[in-house]
């Protein structure tokens, strides 16, 4: 007896091809795609008189799997409660409209108890994320049966060495460590996961220049393999030379996306007139400012 694909070769081929379609939508599909996004907080002034503060306006950004989006902007312009309200770590006070979807899955409170830290790592700003009454090592390894245990602690030793740790930090508490050896602490724990996201809201701060490179070229790595990387920072230099796409941020808004490329030069090819003042007041632009 022939076998099915001798005996139907057409409804086989028009089967496979359809797979190859349904596998190429999904790789185009954004890994985080935020649309209209606005965050508001319930305030209460000295006459106890309650007011709504929104803090992020209609706020649309995609990050593609593969790809680095950096947002680059002046501090206190939103760009931390972009990353907080990604990973759904606002206070109680916040409300948030519009829509967060991770891989095409709108994102919602039960869902980002799953992701987080598996699928969607974050690096936060402050190191005070790390718990105080427990050793760093057993916070970078994170919850883990033993028959994992021993491959995770393999890995967090290869991670330290990356980030020049040694491996006794891991019996160290968070107390113990300096703000440098924090903050590469908690850069170890975000890249432990094959994660599909990462959010990392200002990872280089306090690093040498060589590790800070160190750590966006990590960054770059983990784009090749698919992750997408959403990267807030003030270090506009070496996120130009490692991201795709510059978002640039003010007053809790995207004025532009454009292109890394499209920061070089004189900026001919940037739309907005701050995209391009912004440009300007680099140092290597001389911090020149425009009239």
């Amino acid at each position: 007896m022939k076998g099915r694909r001798d005996r139907f070769p057409n409804v086989l081929r028009l089967s496979e091809s359809k797979g190859m379609e349904i596998e190429m939508e999904k790789q185009k599909e954004p890994v985080l795609a935020i649309k209209d996004l606005r965050i508001s907080f319930t305030m209460y002034d000295r006459g106890l008189n309650r007011r709504e503060y929104e803090m992020v306006h209609q706020l649309s950004l995609t990050v593609n799997p593969g790809e680095i989006v950096a947002v680059a902007g002046a501090s206190g312009s939103g760009k931390s409660l972009l990353a907080h309200g990604v990973l759904g770590i606002l206070p109680e006070n916040a409300a948030v409209t519009g829509t967060i979807e991770f891989c095409g899955r709108r994102l919602d409170e039960a869902s980002l108890k799953k992701l987080r830290g598996r699928e969607i790592s974050f690096i936060p700003q402050s190191v005070k994320y790390l718990d105080p009454s427990m050793k760093v090592g057993r916070q970078v390894i994170g919850p883990c049966g033993r028959r994992e245990r021993k491959e995770r602690q393999e890995k967090m030793r290869q991670v330290f060495a990356r980030y020049q740790l040694e491996e006794s930090a891991a019996n160290l508490y968070p107390y113990q460590l300096s703000g440098g050896m924090a903050r590469r602490v908690l850069i170890s724990g975000a890249v432990m996961n094959p994660a599909k996201l990462i959010v990392a809201d200002e990872p280089t701060p306090g690093l040498q220049e060589s590790l800070a490179r160190e750590t966006l070229q990590n960054f770059r790595e983990l784009a090749e393999e698919g992750c997408g990387v959403l990267l807030i920072t003030h270090d506009i230099d070496l996120a130009l030379q490692m991201a795709d796409r510059i978002a640039i941020f003010y007053d809790g808004r995207v004025l532009e996306t454009a292109p890394a490329a499209a920061f070089r030069g004189d900026g001919e090819e940037l739309a907005h007139p701050y995209s391009k003042a912004f440009l300007k007041a680099l140092p290597q632009n001389e911090f020149a400012i425009s009239e």
